[in-house]
């Protein structure tokens, strides 16, 4: 079904998106509706309104391959720009540049995502590396794991956890409220985005290495969807696994 859009620029069509009217929706979802045509089966049932939950996405294990699945479901993401480094080639032709750029995506509310790309123009290459962060996009499971900790639910992990990437290796500890993120810039910046406030780390290998300590401390947060708990531990370290406010 569609309908009349006005949103000062001219007179446009749009669709109705799961039953909620354009004044409902954000400027940039109402962007989205209009020109995004999806390619893959998960793009079209977001498009036509029959997923309108990311949890639901990762519930059901889907893939997302398109970013305006993110854009549209998610529009209140944060980006950071991890790391941007410029690579210059001498070729029979000239010197060569390209630039390489690390972003990180998030919610700060239990969902992350990391992203590198490369290119010739370093604002493209930026918009690449954002959208590609977006389709890494991970839910991240928070919980009370501290013995310190008070009862309900927090903004720390579960367990102890160590991610790796290269030589670098990091291990994500439990801490209490209050805490703080006892760890390196990079890896502030990745839980930031994450919604973790208190962690205790202990990092071994190159850490100086801005993409390696990043990439690491996304792999643990990765691994921990992996790691098998029981119901009861569930609920002792009162677990939650991604969007926390509603």
């Amino acid at each position: 079904m569609n309908i009349a859009l006005d949103d000062g620029i001219g007179e446009v069509t749009g669709p109705i998106w799961a039953g909620m009217t354009p004044d409902m929706l954000t400027k940039e979802q109402l962007d989205i509706l209009r020109v995004w045509e999806p390619k893959t089966k998960l793009g079209r049932l977001v498009h036509s309104g029959s997923i309108t939950d990311i949890e639901e996405i990762f519930n059901r294990r889907l893939r997302i391959m398109e970013h305006e699945i993110v854009d549209l479901l998610m529009p209140d993401l944060d980006d950071d720009i991890i790391k941007v480094n410029m690579v210059q080639r001498m070729t029979d032709s000239g010197r060569r540049v390209r630039f390489y750029v690390m972003a990180c995506v998030g919610n700060r509310d239990g969902y992350v995502g990391l992203g590198i790309t490369k290119g010739k123009e370093v604002a493209s290459t930026i918009r690449k590396s954002i959208n590609a962060a977006k389709l890494n996009l991970i839910p991240v499971l928070r919980g009370n794991g501290s013995w310190e900790s008070s009862s309900g639910v927090g903004r720390s992990i579960p367990i102890e956890i160590t991610g790796r990437c290269g030589s670098t290796r990091i291990t994500l500890k439990p801490a209490p409220e209050g805490k703080g993120l006892v760890i390196g810039e990079i890896g502030q910046r990745v839980l930031s985005l994450a919604g973790i406030t208190d962690v205790w780390s202990h990092s071994k290998g190159q850490t100086r290495t801005r993409i390696n300590f990043a990439r690491a401390v996304y792999n643990a947060l990765k691994k921990l969807n992996k790691v098998k708990i029981s119901d009861t531990h569930h609920e002792k370290l009162n677990i939650i696994r991604g969007r926390m406010n509603t």
